[in-house]
């Protein structure tokens, strides 16, 4: 199987780190210094293999695999390139929806009209703009953070201003897994601090629930958006009777 490239930076580091070369481990494996270097610089080695390499490094693969995540910082926003390339293709922006929420294909499938080939051609963009990682079985790893964010003003915040707000809000509220308050009032800016900290606790919170349920399968689990926004702010229909100032 090949390996992703931050397995094989964490094995290069383990061994590095005890001080051993490719020939020790060719020797320690019974295998050739060539071997080893072309399993390393291809990524090739099967999970029985790479669990004979653990043990060498006496190492286990939960190990590893936390020293590969944190070699490499998982992204806490997208690129402006990489935002505008999924909000110029809806099929794009879907997929890395059900990437990141880690449906599998067979769900995928189930429920989106999406053949082998339209659905790993998605995938495939996905990796090329490097916010996955293409794994075997057509899964996608994705290398952004859990919750990560729109850029400010960036494509993807245009795009729903401009085209998905008013989407969001045209139908009724009024199901059992709806919720649409509408709240105003004038607040001291020691009041107004307070309250965007608390939006940031359950922004957080929402994230950790997505953690939570993601081992669920797709049948178990609803899609679900927040708006959660606050700003001074005054209805249009109320400018003609502001007093102007100066």
């Amino acid at each position: 199987m090949a390996l992703s490239l931050e397995l094989v930076d964490a094995l290069k580091r383990f061994l590095r780190a005890q001080d051993l070369t490719y020939r020790d481990l060719a020797g320690r494996l019974k295998l050739s210094e060539a071997a080893v270097k072309r399993m390393f610089s291809r990524r090739a080695m099967s999970l029985a293999r790479l669990e004979e390499i653990c043990d060498v490094l006496d190492i286990g693969l939960a190990e590893l695999s936390a020293e590969a995540g944190r070699g490499r910082a998982p992204m806490a926003t997208l690129s402006e390139a990489q935002e505008q390339a999924l909000v110029d293709e809806p099929a794009l922006l879907l997929a890395l929806f059900l990437t990141l929420n880690r449906w599998k294909q067979a769900d995928v499938q189930a429920h989106f009209n999406f053949d082998n080939a339209r659905w790993t051609g998605l995938l495939v963009r996905l990796d090329r703009l490097g916010i996955i990682e293409l794994m075997p079985g057509n899964r996608g790893r994705p290398l952004t953070a859990r919750n990560f964010r729109w850029r400010a003003d960036g494509p993807m915040e245009r795009y729903f201003r401009l085209k998905l707000l008013q989407d969001y809000f045209a139908d009724p509220f009024d199901g059992e897994q709806d919720v649409l308050l509408l709240l105003s009032g004038s607040l001291s800016p020691a009041g107004i601090r307070q309250l965007k900290q608390r939006l940031g606790e359950v922004a957080r919170e929402f994230d950790a629930l997505l953690a939570r349920d993601a081992a669920l399968t797709a049948q178990e689990r609803v899609g679900v958006s927040l708006v959660l926004a606050q700003k001074p702010w005054l209805l249009q229909l109320f400018q003609p009777y502001r007093r102007s100032q100066g």
